[in-house]
């Protein structure tokens, strides 16, 4: 193996540093910037390929009276949240722990629970608005750009430590991962949270059932992992946040 020198490896210390600079855009509906190397459209490709395969596996619905319900809820989000122009799909999975996901190629999955779980279409476009918002706030793509950039940095603060590198990955990697990734994605979190409501209020849902909504997927869990040490905010955290962006906005 030829040697790394030196400059060279300050020179790619300064190329992490000046491609996040370069890549950093302002998002109106946060109100922040990000870090953005790939976009949603980069994401798609492999978005979409992922989504055929998940909605191939036995037990999957992707019609039928659940996924009607998610649809016609999803559909007013979508539009609310300024989506409407795009083809979105659903499906219902089969699984114990109430979840939802979305897609950045325009697909949402909800689980079988959490419609047993949800009490009304209040509930469920809580649920929904939350996952429209992180499509509309570029999370997928910030993640993917972050956990990207902090791989390249490490390597090359790594590569700089010389005999230490080793030590300088491994320690660097979780600080990384304790220290950025995961508040990181609390915070997305949080603004997924806050951009939903908007969504739901918009739509004609009423925004306070997103508390309860959190309340009940509180009362159900059946263990809890630190706020630290987890990429969502504790349901204590996001309860008292939401309770706190609906009253600043006089929504019930």
């Amino acid at each position: 193996m030829i040697p790394v020198r030196r400059p060279f490896r300050v020179l790619a210390v300064a190329a992490v540093a000046a491609s996040a600079l370069s890549a950093c855009a302002y998002n109106e509906a946060l109100g922040r910037n990000q870090l953005l190397l790939v976009d949603n459209a980069s994401l798609s490709q492999q978005s979409t390929a992922a989504w055929r395969e998940a909605i191939a596996k036995p037990g999957v619905q992707t019609s039928g009276a659940q996924v009607d319900r998610i649809r016609r809820v999803g559909g007013r989000l979508v539009q609310a949240a300024g989506l409407g122009g795009r083809t979105w799909d659903y499906a219902v999975f089969s699984e114990k722990s109430p979840n939802a996901f979305v897609l950045p190629s325009g697909q949402i999955g909800v689980t079988d629970s959490l419609l047993a779980l949800v009490q009304n279409d209040d509930q469920l476009a809580s649920v929904i608005g939350h996952e429209i918002g992180h499509v509309v706030a570029n999370h997928a793509a910030e993640r993917a750009s972050s956990q990207s950039l902090t791989a390249v940095g490490l390597a090359a603060v790594g590569g700089a430590a010389g005999r230490y590198g080793d030590a300088v990955n491994a320690y660097g990697g979780l600080a990384a991962q304790y220290g950025l990734l995961l508040p990181y994605s609390r915070r997305d979190e949080l603004e997924a949270d806050r951009l939903g409501v908007d969504y739901m209020a918009a739509a004609g849902f009423k925004p306070s059932e997103a508390v309860a909504l959190w309340r009940l997927m509180a009362a159900q869990r059946q263990a809890s992992v630190p706020q630290f040490a987890s990429t969502h905010p504790s349901d204590a955290t996001r309860i008292n946040l939401l309770q706190q962006y609906i009253a600043s906005k006089g929504w019930n």
